[in-house]
């Protein structure tokens, strides 16, 4: 009789060396960015075409070589150049999305965690650790098996945190002081088209066409900031938020994994960081079935 209860142990336990395959979101090409470029474009050149002015009229390769080349000696002189190079390759990486779990795949998987842990501690996981969904969760739970303090654990875990949004906000923070000078060096473009115009005061046709002209650096100055780099920079905090919430998840269910929390307990804390209603409770049989 004595032999069912080990039977049954024995079982779960086979059933821990898996955990449960996490549902990835699809990446690639970021649809909704790809969508506002061509919004935004699609209005500028209609608006354009409203006024009944040529389009070749907004072309001036003066005006723009002033604007591109003045704003990028500026982002070279107010920002080291690793730094540049890292918020390039940012600003690049925009127009694509890498693959991630689902919050709720992803709960279900630090559960999975949680009840091998009640069974046969920290180390139970290790098995399965190269098959952990997510990068930041696989360095997390290295950290908790070695960690002897939860608060260096904590600590560690909120300085990896910490890093990843320093790195973004520097990244944000380039993009946003190219987008403050571009207007202004737009401005200086005009002024240097004015003064072109003004050598040729004789010829009125001429000069009604040439401070038309010496505008078009302004209107690239404006569209360079508020139609590039402004909205890049406020692309990349919106998606570094999303990454931000996702880290503390894992981190706050590596912390429930070190405490050695019923794996009940776990679910309901992590079911926080949903912005949807609550994922039906699934570790109820399992653990009925563990006792």
């Amino acid at each position: 009789m004595a032999a069912a209860p080990q039977s049954t142990t024995t079982q779960n336990l086979r059933e821990f060396r898996q955990p449960p395959p996490a549902r990835l979101s699809r990446g690639g090409l970021d649809a909704g960015l790809l969508a506002g470029i061509v919004v935004a474009t699609v209005a500028l050149v209609a608006g354009i075409a409203v006024t009944g002015v040529g389009a070749h009229y907004f072309f001036q390769p003066t005006g723009a070589l002033i604007v591109v080349g003045g704003t990028f000696g500026v982002m070279l002189i107010t920002t080291p150049l690793p730094a540049l190079l890292y918020a390039l390759r940012r600003t690049l990486g925009l127009f694509s999305t890498e693959a991630s779990p689902h919050r709720e795949a992803l709960i279900e998987e630090i559960v999975w965690y949680a009840r091998a842990v009640r069974i046969k501690g920290m180390l139970a996981i290790e098995p399965a650790i190269d098959r952990v969904s997510h990068s930041f969760l696989r360095d997390a739970l290295l950290f908790a098996m070695d960690a002897k303090d939860r608060t260096l654990l904590q600590s560690a875990l909120e300085n990896r945190i910490r890093l990843c949004e320093r790195q973004t906000e520097t990244a944000a923070k380039v993009l946003e002081v190219a987008g403050g000078f571009a207007p202004t060096i737009g401005v200086m473009g005009t002024v240097v088209g004015l003064i072109d115009v003004l050598r040729q005061f004789s010829s009125l046709a001429a000069i009604a066409s040439g401070v038309g002209a010496a505008f078009t650096s302004t209107i690239y100055g404006l569209a360079l900031a508020n139609l590039v780099l402004l909205p890049a920079a406020h692309r990349l905090r919106a998606r570094a938020a999303e990454i931000f919430d996702l880290q503390e998840l894992m981190a706050e269910g590596t912390l429930c994994l070190f405490d050695g929390m019923h794996p009940m307990l776990v679910r309901q804390r992590l079911e926080s960081f949903l912005n949807a209603a609550p994922v039906r409770d699934r570790s109820l049989p399992v653990l009925e079935s563990a006792s």
